[in-house]
């Protein structure tokens, strides 16, 4: 059994090549957390920004719209319930 790490990693002994395994593996892990959490990819905020105020003034336009065609019908409705003939 080696009384010191020296050598090729190939020549290591069991428990010298498992700590090495071990080190890499939590080296790769934080290097791919780290990455994965600083590389900007995708939509950052501003393009989330600018996303949200479109869909804010389609349902602004839609409501806006909407709300028009209500406020005819019920025009509609009550001009005939005053007039006396439903069925307008």
């Amino acid at each position: 059994m080696a009384t010191g790490v020296s050598g090729s990693p190939d020549t290591w002994e069991g428990g010298e090549r498992m700590l090495l395994e071990m080190y890499v593996k939590g080296k790769t892990l934080l290097w791919g957390l780290r990455e994965r959490f600083t590389r900007e990819d995708g939509a950052v905020a501003t393009e989330y920004g600018l996303l949200l105020v479109l869909v804010a003034i389609a349902i602004i336009g839609a409501a806006i719209a909407l709300g028009a065609a209500l406020i005819a019908v019920f025009n509609k409705g009550s001009s005939a319930l005053n007039s006396g003939n439903p069925s307008a």
